[in-house]
């Protein structure tokens, strides 16, 4: 039987529960939403500012915290390595079940 990690997802809805399942260590979760907060935060300087020097403090910012949350306390690999835009989109998604206190904060 082929690992969950290496498995090939039909669509964004088969992939969410399996992105969930590499996100159940709250810190993890929590590092996540704050990457996420500061990566909208340096695209919404960029949109005022009108500096694309910004841009590269979101994707930084982003992925920053997630890795370290992933490499560190839930000791995996993310998902982007294999997934990159069904990770993203899962990145959004939680963050906003986080928000809706669909799942722990």
């Amino acid at each position: 039987m082929a690992r969950a990690h290496a498995r090939e997802f039909e669509s964004f809805a088969d992939f969410y529960p399996y992105y969930l399942s590499e996100h159940r260590d709250r810190t993890c979760r929590r590092l996540h939403f704050v990457g996420s907060t500061v990566a909208l935060i340096c695209l919404l300087m960029m949109v005022v500012t009108g500096s694309a020097w910004w841009l590269p403090g979101a994707v930084v910012s982003g992925y920053a915290f997630a890795w370290v949350g992933h490499f560190v306390f839930e000791k995996n690999r993310p998902a982007t390595f294999r997934h990159p835009v069904y990770s993203l989109m899962g990145d959004w998604v939680m963050y906003g079940d986080i928000l809706r206190g669909r799942i722990s904060f």
